[in-house]
């Protein structure tokens, strides 16, 4: 029998120490707050989406960072794995819109509950509001785990600190420090899935408005990274939304004064399409004003800021704009351009980007390849992916692989 030590009582914390238990190792889980899975808690507000309906291959092309070095842990704990894993622990799940599992009832505590359930199960011991201040002898066959309360003796440290976002939950970075002691290099943290501020003030007029089946290209220093289609929203400060977020993460590793975003209105009608339906419209409301013509193609309060863009007055009768003014018309709706100002702070990041360099992480175990008997699990690697409970998915996987490495 080992004696692990899981630092983080998190998604991947929790998993980690069922995992190890489970092979008969003897666990502590240090958690710094006063109960587990405070993070989990307000995932997918308070209703937690656990993971994604999908194969491991589907799973892995929404990995934004190193997808190919959780290729091994996603397919020994997929998606499928984790489904069963919490309803023979008595969670019901339910697959929603976008193939997105959560809880059936739509708790985010009962995930938490039969992930301490499986724990306790397996005769793991918690230690809540004590602090892990350091790691000590990392470099011999017992570390010792100095806290703010006492200190302890273990062969195998499992780190499931998290990342940076939500400090409030207690993610505030322990983990790259215990990491750095052991050598490990840090890859630039920054934040991801979250929302951007926008260069102008375009967008404050636009406060509150949320689009829906719109396409947004994602351009940097002329060359295109990405499309995103689906929904997004207008805010006091720039952008936000599910294609914002993901946008935030695409992006987060680029210089922000070289990306552009540009927003496809109607990504359903080609050009030609929608130039004969800005005629058919024109020619239906000849008599009144472009801005009462096009209220029936485009949300109300976007209009101003077309027309504005397209150079064309608002009061400007409809049929006398022009030919290349309606070509401008056309060119605002199906390229309504915007500029990153900034990424939003790590206190409003979903998750965090970057994190302990996974080139010296072996992929199968999540064990250092620096410090024997040291393991990273979960946001604290640089591993990174979209909404839809793939982040949570790689914290139970990664977890999983590092605690079932541990044989007794």
């Amino acid at each position: 029998m080992s004696k692990v030590a899981v630092i983080g009582a998190g998604a991947a914390g929790l998993m980690a120490a069922y995992a190890a238990a489970a092979n008969g190792n003897d666990v502590t889980v240090f958690e710094k707050n006063e109960k587990s899975g405070k993070k989990i808690y307000i995932t997918g507000k308070g209703r937690c989406n656990v993971t994604h309906d999908c194969t491991p291959s589907e799973f892995l092309s929404n990995v934004v960072n190193n997808g190919k070095f959780l290729t091994g842990a996603i397919y020994n704990f997929s998606p499928q794995d984790c489904v069963e894993f919490f309803e023979n622990g008595g969670t019901r799940l339910k697959s929603e819109r976008g193939a997105r599992y959560f809880p059936a009832s739509d708790k985010a505590s009962d995930i938490t509950k039969c992930l301490e359930n499986y724990c306790k199960n397996a005769g793991v011991c918690f230690k809540f509001n004590e602090n892990v201040l350091n790691i000590a002898n990392l470099h011999s066959t017992m570390r010792d785990i100095i806290t703010n309360k006492d200190s302890y003796s273990f062969e195998h440290v499992i780190i499931c600190t998290g990342g940076l976002s939500y400090p409030a939950t207690g993610s505030t970075g322990d983990g790259y420090t215990f990491a750095k002691s052991a050598g490990h290099k840090i890859v630039f943290l920054r934040p991801a899935l979250c929302g951007l501020n926008l260069k102008g003030n375009f967008y404050k007029d636009l406060q509150g408005l949320s689009l829906k089946n719109v396409e947004l290209s994602i351009d940097c220093n002329g060359k295109l990274i990405g499309k995103l289609f689906g929904e997004m929203l207008f805010t006091h400060f720039g952008a936000s939304g599910p294609i914002i977020l993901s946008a935030s993460s695409l992006i987060n590793g680029f210089d922000l004064s070289k990306v552009k975003l540009s927003l496809d209105l109607k990504p359903a009608l080609t050009g030609e399409q929608l130039d004969k339906r800005l005629l058919r419209d024109f020619d239906e409301y000849k008599n009144k004003s472009v801005s009462n013509c096009l209220k029936e193609l485009l949300p109300s309060a976007l209009i101003p800021e077309i027309l504005k863009r397209s150079g064309i007055a608002a009061e400007k009768q409809t049929n006398s704009v022009t030919k290349a003014e309606r070509l401008r018309l056309l060119t605002s709706i199906k390229n309504f351009d915007m500029l990153v100002a900034s990424l939003r702070d790590f206190s409003e990041a979903i998750v965090t980007a970057g994190g302990v360099d996974v080139k010296e992480v072996n992929p199968k175990t999540m064990e250092s390849k620096l410090v024997k008997g040291l393991y990273f699990c979960g946001e604290v690697l640089d591993v990174d992916a979209f909404t839809g409970g793939f982040n949570l998915q790689i914290a139970f996987s990664t977890g999983y692989a590092a605690g079932n490495s541990i044989k007794n």
